[in-house]
């Protein structure tokens, strides 16, 4: 029979009896080594090494995506025994088998667990994409307040197809027929601004609550478009936390699901981040401690794409060339292309011919000889900030605004498997 698998139980009602009779019984393989009555006994147990597989009710109070993340970090596989109605909710928070109606194959469903062998639930079928999944943008800089959140805005109003770009076409052109909204997230933890800077309600749920549906497993597309107000045509945001003490409420394995239901909805989806990108060493080797900076290193690994911003001034540029070296030695792998914006480009921080010497600091300093410029106009970009508006719908002639649709241009240029209509 081989070795015995050993369980942890944490099932409610009389159903626990049939589980610990039936995973007991002489040649079954396996045996329930704790019986576990909420999900603090049974994290507890994961950690100290009790059992590698879990069975749980799916109704159990506070079983959500972050206790199976735990459970998983801990190396515990989930077996669920959920409702025939709920066992797509189920499905949705990551466990690893979902038994539907009644313990029926629990046995088989436990050593298969236990062997990292997936068990299909019964008239399950692949799920097929309509349509391709979105990319995810994610703006990255260092500390300083470079214009990380500015140029995320800017980026995805060009993206969107902002009425100024289209206004500037010799034609007007119709949207194509799969055109998809274009998504700005908010995942400051530090210092969300995105709802003040397009005059939004700054106590809306946002980025939090979809991070709670998602931890439920009830997050899909359509409940995500409905914490997404629409600010321009096609352009959608999710807002951020109201206060950086709440932190907690955005833990990666809930981020995770935010940005895969977020590539459903929209072509594109652009992250504004914090700038801090290092894991507490105190915390990192206890994989059940929450961490500061889980939302931008959780946003980085699954980005197609990463633009870094830095400022152009002396402190900036040396910020820039510091935190592109903390990019490559982050605690994450960020294996998407890197794009690099040196913002706020200006003869009286740089001096005479200032592009010129900012692209030859960036060759010295930083090996790059391909950045993206982007000049300075503090009366356009202080204009769109009083009226709560990107530069596409405020001015559409600014500079920054330009250079931005530049960079715009250059990332779906970069996109090959993609149609450009699609976008």
């Amino acid at each position: 029979m081989g070795q015995t698998v050993t369980v942890l139980a944490a099932v409610r009602g009389a159903a626990e009896t049939d589980v610990v009779l039936t995973l007991g019984a002489p040649g079954s393989g396996a045996a329930v080594t704790r019986r576990c009555g909420d999900v603090v006994e049974l994290l507890g147990a994961a950690a100290a090494g009790a059992g590698s597989v879990a069975v749980v009710s799916g109704d159990l109070p506070g079983f959500d995506r972050e206790t199976v993340a735990r459970l998983h970090a801990a190396g515990v596989r989930v077996v669920v025994l959920a409702e025939r109605h709920d066992g797509d909710r189920v499905r949705a928070l990551g466990v690893d088998v979902v038994l539907e109606g009644s313990a029926d194959g629990l046995v088989e469903a436990v050593r298969d667990a236990e062997g990292i062998v997936p068990v299909a639930a019964p008239d399950e079928e692949p799920a097929r994409a309509e349509t391709p999944p979105g990319r995810v943008v994610v703006v990255w800089g260092p500390a300083g307040a470079p214009g990380r959140t500015t140029v995320a805005l800017e980026l995805a109003a060009e993206l969107a197809g902002a009425p100024g770009r289209r206004a500037r076409r010799a034609a007007p052109q119709p949207e194509p027929a799969d055109a998809r909204d274009v998504l700005l997230v908010d995942a400051d933890t530090h210092a969300s601004s995105l709802a003040m800077r397009l005059g939004l309600l700054d106590d809306a749920p946002g980025l939090a609550a979809a991070c709670r549906q998602a931890s439920q497993g009830t997050l899909d597309a359509v409940a995500l478009a409905r914490q997404c107000p629409v600010v321009a045509p096609r352009l959608r945001v999710l807002t951020g936390l109201t206060r950086a003490a709440r932190w907690p409420e955005v833990p990666a394995s809930s981020l995770e699901v935010v940005l895969d239901r977020a590539r459903e909805l929209a072509a594109w989806t652009v992250v504004d981040t914090a700038a801090p990108v290092e894991a507490d060493e105190v915390l990192m080797y206890d994989t059940l401690a929450p961490q500061r900076n889980a939302a931008t290193l959780t946003a980085l690994a699954a980005a197609d794409d990463v633009v870094v911003v830095g400022s152009a001034d002396p402190v900036g540029i040396q910020r820039l060339v510091r935190a592109l070296e903390e990019l490559r030695e982050a605690p994450v792998p960020v294996p998407a292309p890197v794009t690099v914006v040196v913002n706020r480009v200006r003869a009286s921080a740089v001096g005479a011919r200032p592009e010129a010497a900012v692209r030859e600091a960036m060759a010295r300093y930083a090996g790059l000889d391909d950045v993206v410029v982007v000049p300075n106009d503090p009366a356009g970009l202080d204009g769109a900030l009083l009226a709560g508006r990107s530069l596409a719908e405020h001015a559409p002639g600014s500079p920054v605004r330009l250079a931005v649709a530049g960079l715009a241009e250059r990332l779906r240029n970069q996109v090959s498997p993609l149609p450009h209509s699609a976008l």
